[in-house]
């Protein structure tokens, strides 16, 4: 390897020597060119830009993906300059999981039946996840992080420039000052056997000093300017990130949304099934006690289908709402577990957390209270309540 002793000594003495002044400057032992207001503003909000952007970015990685291994797992496949092998979401797992259960425990159990329909679920859930994971990579932090790769570098390595070009400047300032100051104090106490060389080397070593003041001067005005214009480019930047922001908030709304879509596919599921096996089960007791021989539904009977909160007919019938008084006692308070929407006119919409008057009516099913909210009544659910004494 060749190596330019000369050029590496230069560099060396420059280094050491804006190095010496720049503690001086922070020591008050020497003068130090001032930026303008408004371009001191221009460096504290790119700085504020930079700082924020950095804790923005890193803290959406946590929330993307917050298992650090992973993360650190997927920074190094992009050093390596290599493809992340694809990694199933938590939920892919755990809808895995729950469908090797339900084979085991038996498709046709009402546990592993309802495993399927979880598990099902779940892997829909992890889909969508992932899903929103690659759009918000896309849109969001890929931007981020392009700024902080590749513009803030070029605006700190411009940075770095114009503060060695200060440094010259204050250096060549420095210089004329003391050739001035030297020149002046020859002039005052003349040495008359050699007045004519001194005061012309003085005078020549001064002009040298002016000539290089000005070269730095231009030069430090030149990159001054092309610092300027980067910096400005900030509001840019304020600007794309503003699109990118928008763009995550789109893909998280359209994840949220998906998720409380198969949820609420997933409720209407095991709201069926549970109403298909809690009517089984009731003709089965209410038979058994009766002696009476047990008639099962046909699955081609409509009313086989029927939702678990929709009364059957004969029941609606029998119970008219609006007639019905409460007894002089047997009245309870009851706490909401889970909203519940009314699904017709008989029954009384439910909101998690509220409190309620229940009480029951002879010849009503067991399945069902009526409930009164100041004066609204109908009826609800048994499972959507917590009695309390």
């Amino acid at each position: 390897m060749d190596f330019n002793v000369r050029k590496l000594a230069t560099d060396a003495g420059i280094f050491f020597s804006r190095a010496v002044q720049f503690t001086e400057e922070k020591l008050g032992q020497a003068e130090k060119t001032e930026l303008d207001a408004h371009f001191e503003n221009l460096l504290s909000r790119a700085d504020c830009t930079k700082n924020w952007t950095e804790k923005i970015y890193r803290q959406t990685e946590v929330v993307l993906q917050p298992n650090p291994g992973a993360r650190i797992e997927e920074f190094l496949y992009e050093k390596l300059d290599r493809k992340v092998p694809p990694r199933p979401t938590n939920g892919e797992i755990l809808g895995q999981f729950m469908l090797e259960a339900a084979k085991e425990f038996g498709s046709g159990t009402p546990y592993g039946s309802t495993l399927i329909k979880v598990g099902d679920c779940q892997r829909r859930l992890g889909g969508a996840e992932r899903e929103f994971l690659q759009t918000s990579s896309i849109s969001f932090l890929i931007p981020l992080r392009n700024f902080l790769e590749g513009d803030w570098r070029t605006i700190s390595r411009e940075r770095k420039l114009l503060e060695n070009r200060r440094l010259d400047l204050d250096a060549c300032k420095a210089r004329v000052k003391k050739a001035k100051a030297a020149e002046t104090k020859a002039a005052a106490v003349p040495d008359f056997q050699e007045t004519r060389p001194r005061n012309y080397v003085l005078s020549a070593s001064a002009s040298a000093a002016e000539h290089e003041l000005r070269v730095a001067q231009t030069e430090f005005d030149r990159q001054a300017e092309v610092t300027r214009l980067l910096l400005e480019g900030i509001s840019s930047t304020h600007v794309n990130h503003l699109r990118c922001l928008c763009e995550f908030v789109e893909a998280q709304a359209m994840y949220y949304s998906q998720c409380h879509k198969y949820m609420l596919e997933l409720q209407r599921e095991l709201d069926i099934f549970n109403y298909k096996t809690i009517t089984s089960e009731s003709i089965i007791h209410k038979n058994a006690s009766s002696s009476k021989k047990v008639h099962f539904l046909s699955p081609t009977d409509p009313s086989a289908f029927l939702p678990l909160n929709s009364p059957s007919p004969l029941e609606t019938d029998a119970l008219q709402i609006e007639e019905v008084q409460p007894p002089a006692s047997g009245t309870r308070k009851a706490k909401v577990l889970y909203d519940y929407d009314a699904a017709d006119s008989s029954e009384l919409s439910l909101r998690a957390d509220e409190l309620i008057t229940v009480y029951t009516v002879p010849g009503m099913d067991s399945d069902w209270l009526i409930g009164e909210r100041g004066n609204q009544k109908g009826k609800v659910p048994v499972t959507y309540l917590e009695l309390l004494s």
